[in-house]
């Protein structure tokens, strides 16, 4: 290349969808692997079901919070550097959670683990958008949403597998090592992709968000995930309540399930990657979150009806799952991509919403199900789902609306 020639997007080192799956896959590991070890912990460290539930409880604040903070350290240190950081976190963490004799110190390493872990969530969809226009990043990110779902899919598996031969430790030790795999590929093969680096203090990270919940473009797009993932949470939170007492599956029989959720949205991001550069973000927004409606529909009328079976529950629910995988890509992209100088920050108040909305979903539902009005039956679950999905198909609309009046909609 000759002397003062700049180099093109095209030209500049890019990371492997490998190592961008990696650095992202992390945090949904350490989420769902030690879940079949619940059970033995609460007698290894003596601890109530409620303790116990605190270490996941723990784990989603701290990475509701902690997302909020790595979006805008990467707009002014670089991407690279802070997902460095997180992934050092994220080992410091798991290091911490192998040598944990109390449930207070089990809780505060996961808190760690989860601070450092949630780096890579943010992160890789920022890159994503430094390096691609919005439809191609919305395209990118379905492929990387696919490769994130896979671990989900089959991490309690193998954390059952573990526990069963090495205890409740099984699962931690795969964690750190792979989070320190993880690190060392962060180190030799994650090339930095934000180049025009940004002042950031207290007042400039206010700044940030200030000018991002001045965009209504940009709520539009980040509420639309947020419900997505409000109407996903409430079905995690009442579905393994109803699978086991009224519809009396079996662990087992659960887990199988469970599996066509997944499968689900591995097809529905896979559908992303393919078209959503072709046909544009706003049909594929639009396409999944009918496919939702569709979805809680069918559950309601199978409810309504008395005929609510483990096929009829969980069918539908592979519908979800579809249409989260066809929306969600695009409807992140869009958010990031509204204002491209704060890419960090709005990834991370992005994935802030969606977590903390399914927090309160899952718990919601929880408490529906065992004391309120809906106790005992599935109307808990089909109405939180019920308003989540309402709630994400208005803000659809209202991206529509936004992206009009700024004349930013293509003819189609």
């Amino acid at each position: 290349m000759s002397a003062g020639v700049s180099p093109s997007r095209d030209d500049e080192a890019k990371p492997s969808l490998g190592v961008l799956v990696a650095i992202s896959t992390i945090s949904p590991l350490a989420m769902q692997i030690y879940l079949p070890s619940l059970a033995g912990m609460m007698v290894v460290f003596s601890a109530t079901a409620g303790e116990i539930q605190l270490t996941m409880s723990a784990f989603f604040i701290a990475v509701a919070l902690s997302q909020l903070i790595w979006g805008p350290l990467s707009d002014q240190f670089g991407r690279r550097p802070v997902v460095i950081a997180g992934m050092v976190l994220f080992v410091l963490g798991s290091i911490l959670c192998l040598m944990a004799t109390t449930i207070q110190a089990l809780i505060a390493a996961r808190v760690i683990q989860a601070a450092g872990g949630c780096a890579g969530i943010v992160l890789g969809r920022a890159i994503i958008r430094d390096l691609h226009e919005p439809m191609r990043a919305a395209s990118m990110i379905g492929y990387l949403a696919m490769g994130m779902a896979v671990m989900p899919t089959i991490a309690p598996a193998i954390g059952g597998l573990l526990d069963e031969f090495y205890g409740w430790q099984g699962g931690f030790v795969l964690m750190l090592i792979f989070g320190v795999g993880v690190l060392v590929a962060s180190i030799y093969w994650l090339p930095e992709t934000h180049h025009k680096l940004s002042s950031v203090g207290a007042k400039h990270i206010l700044r940030a968000y200030t000018t991002l919940l001045r965009e209504p473009l940009y709520w539009s797009y980040s509420l639309t995930a947020a419900f997505s993932a409000l109407t996903y949470f409430a079905y995690l939170g009442g579905a393994p309540f109803i699978s086991s007492e009224l519809l009396s599956l079996s662990a087992a029989e659960m887990g199988f399930y469970f599996m066509f959720v997944a499968l689900g949205y591995i097809a529905g991001n896979y559908l992303s990657g393919r078209f959503a550069q072709r046909v544009g973000m706003y049909p594929m927004i639009l396409s999944g979150t009918l496919i939702g409606v569709l979805s809680v529909l069918l559950i309601a009328g199978f409810a309504h009806y008395g005929v609510l079976t483990a096929p009829s529950l969980f069918l539908p629910m592979f519908l979800l799952g579809l249409g989260n995988g066809v929306c969600l890509p695009s409807a992140l992209s869009g958010a990031v991509s509204v204002r491209p100088e704060l890419t960090g920050a709005a990834s991370g108040l992005t994935a802030s919403l969606q977590v903390g909305t399914g927090a309160v979903a899952g718990s919601l539902v929880a408490w529906l199900y065992t004391d309120s009005m809906f106790a005992g039956t599935p109307w808990g679950m089909v109405l939180i789902m019920g308003i989540g999905i309402v709630l994400s198909l208005g803000a659809v609309i209202t991206i529509r609306l936004q992206m009009s009046s700024r004349a930013l909609l293509p003819a189609e």
